[in-house]
Formats: structure tokens, C-alpha cells, sequence
């Protein structure tokens, strides 16, 4: 195993951070990681809001569920979908046809893990804020986006107050990973991996607001957090913000 492999087979989200700001070669160290990620044709269909204003950050803290450490961190990163650009150098292409949307969604993430695993290569931690889609359209309206951007996760970077917790089980191999055709579900791996989840919540303490409270498996988690993920106004903004029209 090399020193990126170890790297990767060992991130853990952090959630408690030092009050101590990155140097500004960090900042361009991992910007340029995040940059170097593989785009779809070239399309580079992102846009990146760096967030240093304390009054912003707080907003965008109670408007994403009130995570703390999105104040805490070091830099705090909103990562967007955007065909702005794009449709202003060629403003003949139809940019609402949902295909658009999707490949500026895989760019973001793309974008988003180089970020993360270049801030962790250098003794540094994250973690990724879903939270920043719970009030979408006013943190739109907050950031100034224009039509065709939409901002799709945020970014927590900052020095670890604390020891990181040990790795969270992950599904098995043998649920994940298919070989030339989609297998069925065996629910004996699952009910497995149930027994490994709850292991493991029973000695770590919870400290972070939407982590799985009491000792459970990862199908009741699954159960509850499907339907909170729910964000039954997200198709009407999309619209309005260009996307998945068509």
C-alpha cells in the first residue's frame, strides 16, 4: 500500500477544529488540487465560493441546520454547478436539459474530494455541509448566484481540535461492487453490516447533529434519513435557476 492508498482508506469527517487559519499557500495548494480534477469534455462546469465573511458564514450556519463548526473551520467553501459561464461564451445552447445538470453535479463532487484529500494530506480535516440545499434559494440569494448556478455542497477545512474518530464501516465489497451485470441484494450482508454499525455507535460518542443518535443499525438509519432528505421545493428552484427543464 503507498502513502495515497493509506490516505484515502483512512478519511474520517472532522467536526471540531482549532482556531487557527490556513496560510493562503494552503488555500492556493488546495484550490489547485481541487482545479486539477477531471472535468466532462473540459466544460469546467464549477464554481467555488470561498466564504471569509463571519457574517455570511453565520448565516449560511443557521440556514444549514445550525452546524457549528461551518463558523469553526478554518476556510468554509461552497462548491456550485456552474453553466453561467458557459452560456455566456456560447449563449446559443440550451442549457435546461437535465443531462446539464447531472454533469455539473459529478464535477462538483469530483472537485469537492480533490479538495478534501489534498487538506488531508497535509495534516489538515473536513467535512462536507449537505446542509447548504436544506434553504437553497436563500443561500442563492445570499451568494449572488446568478441563473445556472446552484450551490450544491459545502466544505469545512481546518485543523483537527481533537483526535479523529476511528473509520466508520463502510458497505461491503460484496454489496457494493457488481461483476458485468447489476446482482440482486443479499439482505444477509446487510443484516452483517447492521450488526458492524451498531458495534460501532455503541463506542463512539456522537457529537455532530446529524449523526445517527442511538445504537442502531444502518437500515434504520437508512429508513429515517431517506425521508428527511426530502426536499420537495428543489425542482422548482432548479427551474428557476435554468436546470432540469427538460
Amino acid at each position: 500500500m503507498n502513502d495515497t492508498i493509506a490516505l484515502l482508506q483512512n478519511h474520517s469527517s472532522v467536526r471540531s477544529f482549532e482556531n487557527k487559519p490556513l496560510s493562503e499557500e494552503q488555500v492556493n495548494h488546495i484550490f489547485k488540487a481541487a482545479n486539477q480534477a477531471f472535468s466532462f469534455s473540459l466544460l469546467q462546469a464549477v464554481s467555488i465560493i470561498r466564504i471569509t465573511d463571519e457574517k455570511i458564514r453565520k448565516e449560511i450556519m443557521e440556514l444549514s441546520a445550525g452546524q457549528t463548526y461551518i463558523q469553526e473551520a478554518s476556510e468554509f467553501w461552497v462548491f456550485c454547478s456552474d453553466f453561467n459561464r458557459n452560456h455566456q461564451i456560447a449563449p446559443n445552447v440550451d442549457i435546461t436539459y437535465t443531462e446539464f445538470l447531472q454533469i455539473g453535479a459529478v464535477d462538483v463532487g469530483l472537485m469537492a474530494q480533490n479538495a478534501m484529500i489534498a487538506s488531508e494530506s497535509m495534516g489538515l480535516g473536513g467535512v462536507y455541509i449537505g446542509g447548504v440545499r436544506i434553504n437553497i434559494e436563500k443561500i442563492a440569494e445570499l451568494l449572488g448566484l446568478p441563473e445556472y448556478v446552484i450551490p450544491l455542497v459545502g466544505l469545512c477545512i481546518g485543523y483537527p481540535a481533537e483526535e479523529k474518530n476511528p473509520l466508520k464501516p463502510r458497505l461491503p465489497q460484496s454489496v457494493v461492487m457488481h461483476t458485468n451485470k447489476y446482482e440482486p441484494l443479499m439482505i444477509e450482508d446487510i443484516e452483517e453490516y447492521d450488526k458492524e454499525m451498531r458495534y460501532y455507535y455503541e463506542n463512539r460518542p456522537v457529537r455532530a447533529p446529524f449523526t445517527v443518535r442511538k445504537v442502531k443499525g444502518w437500515s434504520n438509519h437508512i429508513d429515517e434519513h431517506l425521508e428527511r432528505s426530502i426536499l420537495p421545493n428543489m425542482l422548482k428552484f432548479l427551474n428557476k435557476q435554468g436546470y432540469a427543464k427538460k
